[in-house]
């Protein structure tokens, strides 16, 4: 089954409602999240940044259970943070802060794993590629860049470098409002929009600019279609337009190279898009306040749902189980006693927290006063297991390395005996023979 979810920047919560049939399920209490500052981590709880302070100089960022409505976990971290972005299976979660820093946490522990200056003013958006070893990145300061994650955990070629960044896409003039990045590995596209009223359109590969769609208002969402022939752009005027990704198409539209259509029944600004592949329908919110399910094929509006408070800035879609809820009610106590909580701990402020400032755990609050004890492999463990199996590797190699000179050493004594046996063979072979030859010359003689 899935769900849509909303939320938005004022604190009306987190709606949900079931997309095939439209009936509401839960509303997650007490959200005002920026925009991209809502993920689903690994399909088990719902994360999103706060900031809620008119100076933007305090900021938190809460979990919810996918069956509880109530807040369940709250982090403080050490800056505001506005986009959050999870990788697929839910094991880490990374947020841009005002600051231009990215963090990275693991989720089980709340582990801040990474922190780096990745930009010179805020980050706006993140995401991860279809393999999570890339993150994207867009910014206040116009620019996209792009992270591999196994060169940022690479202490020895981040000394080294001169830059962190994969690549640095720097045409944009304005802020970037959105990234999106498409399949296919090393190979894939990534489309970014802007202030600057344009989407362009990036080779990973190459790491060049392919295309730059110009859009007669400004454009804040994107979703890439799942064929990758076009792309969806949400813009202010409450439009969504339909831009080619192909290099032989051609527009026809009145409004310019590329831009093949558009469609709208929002009456304010689009702030968000999202595809959902099963149904081949296009999920979009706005801040009149509205979601609306379009047929991506037709753009017709399947159908419609309010917030109910303050503008839409997050739409979702998220495929849960049937019975979520009831399973998560009936299992929960065993689950926390067998298997650790079904909720992580609270994110750490600072790298190696423990020692550097060992208040900075922050509020956990479980219903029904239930104990965490979680169950998992922390990111030392892991790294500290790394370097012993690196450690037995280096000693397997040289132990190698001393067996195989001990082996010529002994065959070369090996051959040096042979040699010496065969000389000593054909001694006595020919002391025998002389010997033989004297007797018989004596025999002869007498």
């Amino acid at each position: 089954m899935e769900v849509i979810l909303a939320s938005s920047s004022v604190d009306g919560g987190i709606g949900c409602w079931e997309l095939e049939t439209g009936t509401e399920r839960l509303r997650y209490k007490s959200c005002a999240s920026p925009p991209h500052g809502l993920v689903c981590v690994g399909h088990r709880f719902l994360a999103s940044s706060q900031l809620r302070d008119s100076s933007l100089s305090s900021g938190f960022l809460l979990y919810w259970s996918c069956s509880k409505p109530q807040i369940q976990v709250m982090s403080f971290p050490a800056e505001p943070i506005k986009p959050l972005a999870a990788n697929h299976p839910g094991t880490y979660i990374a947020g841009g802060g005002l600051s231009g820093h990215i963090y990275l946490w693991e989720v089980e522990s709340g582990r801040l794993l990474k922190k780096w200056h990745a930009h010179y003013r805020s980050v706006t958006c993140l995401v991860f590629n279809e393999d999570d070893s890339l993150l994207i990145s867009g910014s206040e300061d116009g620019s996209v860049r792009v992270w591999n994650l196994f060169m940022i955990f690479d202490d020895l070629r981040t000394r080294e470098a001169n830059h962190l960044y994969e690549h640095s896409f720097s045409e944009h003039t304005m802020q970037v409002t959105d990234v999106a990045i498409g399949y296919g590995g090393c190979n894939a596209i990534i489309v970014s929009a802007s202030e600057d009223q344009t989407c362009k359109v990036w080779s990973l590969s190459s790491g060049k600019l392919l295309r730059s769609v110009v859009f007669p208002s400004i454009t804040d969402v994107i979703a890439l279609d799942p064929a990758e022939q076009f792309f969806f752009a949400g813009s202010r005027d409450g439009k969504i337009f339909i831009a080619a990704l192909n290099a032989e198409s051609v527009s026809k539209s009145e409004y310019g190279l590329h831009i093949l259509d558009s469609f709208s029944n929002h009456s304010k600004a689009v702030t968000s898009l999202t595809y959902a592949p099963s149904g081949n329908f296009l999920i979009s919110g706005s801040e009149d306040g509205m979601i609306r399910v379009w047929n991506a094929k037709t753009h017709n509006i399947v159908r419609m749902f309010k917030h109910g408070k303050g503008p839409v800035n997050n739409v979702l879609v998220v495929r849960q189980q049937l019975d979520l809820s009831n399973q998560i009610s009936l299992n929960l106590q065993t689950c926390s006693r067998k298997q650790g909580s079904l909720l992580p701990l609270p994110l750490e402020k600072y790298t190696n927290s423990t020692d550097e400032d060992p208040d900075v755990k922050t509020l956990v609050s479980l219903q029904g006063g239930i104990s965490i004890d979680v169950s998992y492999r922390s990111a030392d463990l892991i790294f500290n297991q790394i370097k012993e199996l690196q450690g037995s590797s280096a000693a397997t190699e040289l132990e190698m390395e001393k067996l195989k000179l001990d082996y010529n050493k002994s065959m070369h004594m090996v051959n040096r005996w042979k040699k010496m046996y065969e000389n000593l063979q054909q001694f006595c072979v020919n002391e025998l023979l002389d010997g033989g030859k004297a007797g018989t010359a004596d025999e002869n003689g007498n």
